[in-house]
């Protein structure tokens, strides 16, 4: 059984515990009524550590965070993150959750296999992502979606990461750093219409931090691994 104590590291506690602090700090003093972001916010920062290690609980964790994400996206008119969320990152995080579960680590659920994705597939991912981003920038183009080219952006970076979480590349996490950056442009945008995305824009600053730290770990996990 997974305890907290045995499984995380102190430097993993430490980065859990602060990202959590702050993300509670920001809604108690910029928002303070809606508990829906602050549920998302913590499920989903709750999701990465756990991501970065290779756990799939992490996705089971993303599929639940999608969903909250899609609402509150759609109470700014934020129709890309709320079309990308609930119709592409959730279904992929439920594929990744399988991919995962049936990819383990010499057999330890609580650890998916690395994988190492060759040359030809990044040109194909690339190429769907280039797909994806022209098809989905006349659909937000046409439903009037605030900030259109950061929104498509948006569903470039969702894209490319949600694939290759799927195919359980380290990568992934850079993906979702540079989404990240994107998406702290996005609520910085709503920020100045509405003081209470700050909470979402302090949400995605935690999320840019435990990406970077996924990633190194992820770095890690494959060097193990594939000694």
């Amino acid at each position: 059984m997974i305890t907290l104590k045995n499984y995380f590291t102190k430097s993993e506690l430490m980065l859990w515990s602060i990202s959590v602090a702050a993300i509670v700090i920001s809604f108690l003093v910029f928002d303070r009524h809606n508990y829906l972001t602050l549920a998302a916010s913590l499920i989903g920062v709750t999701s990465l550590i756990f991501n970065a290690k290779g756990n799939p609980f992490g996705q089971f964790l993303m599929v639940i965070f999608s969903m909250l994400y899609g609402i509150i996206s759609y109470s700014f008119a934020y129709y890309g993150e709320m079309i990308t969320y609930l119709g592409m990152t959730m279904p992929m995080a439920i594929f990744a959750l399988i991919s995962w579960l049936k990819n383990p680590y010499e057999g330890k659920k609580s650890e998916v296999k690395v994988n190492v994705i060759s040359k030809k597939e990044n040109v194909f991912m690339w190429c769907a992502a280039l797909v994806v981003t022209v098809v989905f920038y006349y659909i937000l183009d046409f439903f009037n979606t605030a900030n259109l080219i950061p929104s498509t952006l948006s569903v470039t970076t969702s894209f490319v990461a949600v694939y290759l979480t799927f195919r359980r590349s380290s990568w992934f996490a850079v993906a979702y750093a540079a989404n990240d950056i994107v998406l702290i442009i996005l609520w910085t945008l709503a920020s100045l219409y509405d003081v209470k995305y700050i909470s979402v824009l302090v949400c995605f600053s935690a999320f840019f931090i435990n990406d970077i730290y996924g990633f190194i770990n992820w770095q890690r996990m494959k060097k193990r691994q594939m000694c």
